[in-house]
């Protein structure tokens, strides 16, 4: 059965859902929450969380990266912020979080202009590795040239590669592209890519030997792509999407799993319930992280789109606190709101619906159910 909506005489669109737009439905059997489990392994690399840290200034620093690490998730560091720009980037993070809106998007160019120091790469990735944690690392597609050997040379565990949208084929009549093909075939870590939005897009970025794709494209707290570019992906599609498209390249390769991690729209927890039901291995969690109170954004968030020199597709949001890191990820909630104890709100879920793991949620019933969005 055709999911086309006819738009007018000359266009066709296919239907396409969100996370709210979504619900998971309950099974004949419910568990002990006790007895779910929550991890997740990506290579050698085991997590107790599926939780990796959004490359963003407002959401980690080393020492974030680090106290992620030891609870259990992955901590992400944007190599291209201000903690390798600057020796002392503090004072810059509490003169964002001061700014007021009419001066955020210039006076954050104006910060991000200062030039990324290798010499810092290499100091912040070693503060992390220093800790006994393990070590990621964020470049977008068009500065990993110029600096990965330098992330690769400070000793990473896994290199991210993480753009508004991410391809196996990018041209360009002015510059050479990054054949990310080559580039992770000579690389001696695994990688991570996206994001990507589309079944298409994902098997070609899965065939170049990336370890895991990045699912999302223009739907995170701090994104304006959708009224700045007219782009945007609801989250449950795009994720079920890849999903399927990680279905067929095991069978095509001959069993090589690659790891789905849904980038995007997961600001609650009942969104990460959904993006696990639709198929995610993990999600990359921005804002929900962002609201921590030991988060560098002191209660606010953007990402690398909010500054853009030419085009900036993003914004400075006001998140709040609502807790220590600890509280974010494990309670006890002190909001009603799915933006604490979302580890726990995971967990009840899976219970709630039978599931032990994983792996096994991801086969879940899901139904078609749009609601008001909050």
């Amino acid at each position: 059965m055709s999911n086309e909506i006819e738009i007018g005489r000359g266009k066709r669109g296919r239907r396409a859902f969100s996370f709210d737009d979504i619900a998971v439905v309950p099974s004949r059997r419910t568990r002990d929450p006790k007895d779910v489990s929550v991890g997740w392994q990506i290579d050698a690399y085991h997590f107790d969380l599926p939780i990796v840290a959004a490359p963003m200034d407002s959401v980690m620093s080393p020492a974030t990266a680090v106290q992620l690490g030891k609870l259990g998730g992955l901590g992400v560091l944007d190599l291209e912020g201000l903690w390798t720009r600057y020796e002392t980037p503090e004072p810059h993070l509490a003169e964002i979080a001061s700014l007021a809106p009419a001066d955020a998007t210039r006076r954050m160019q104006e910060l991000y202009a200062e030039p990324i120091k290798a010499e810092l790469i290499t100091q912040r990735l070693k503060e992390i590795r220093d800790a006994g944690v393990t070590v990621a690392g964020a470049l977008s597609p068009q500065r990993t040239q110029e600096h990965y050997q330098t992330v690769v040379d400070a000793g990473v565990d896994l290199f991210v590669i993480r753009g508004t949208t991410v391809s196996a084929e990018h041209v360009s009549g002015n510059a050479e592209p990054l054949n990310l093909k080559r580039f992770i075939y000579e690389l001696d870590v695994p990688v991570i890519v996206g994001g990507a939005s589309t079944y298409t897009a994902a098997l070609h970025l899965m065939r170049t030997g990336a370890a895991g794709v990045l699912v999302g494209f223009g739907g995170g707290a701090a994104h304006t792509t959708r009224v700045s570019l007219g782009i945007h992906a609801p989250m449950a599609t795009a994720v079920a999407d890849v999903a399927a498209a990680r279905r067929d390249y095991l069978d095509e390769s001959g069993g090589r799993y690659v790891h789905v991690i849904a980038d995007g729209g997961v600001g609650h927890s009942g969104d990460m319930v959904k993006a696990v039901a639709c198929g995610a291995d993990a999600v990359m969690l921005g804002a929900a992280l962002a609201r921590a109170d030991e988060a560098p954004g002191r209660g606010w968030h953007w990402g690398p789109e909010a500054h853009h020199s030419q085009l900036p597709r993003g914004e400075r949001v006001e998140v709040g606190n609502h807790g220590p890191l600890d509280e974010i990820l494990f309670g006890p909630g002190r909001q009603a709101d799915g933006t604490t104890n979302i580890v726990g709100a995971l967990r009840r879920a899976m219970a709630t619906t039978g599931y032990s793991d994983l792996k096994e949620f991801q086969r879940v019933e899901v139904v078609v159910s749009p609601y008001q969005p909050r």
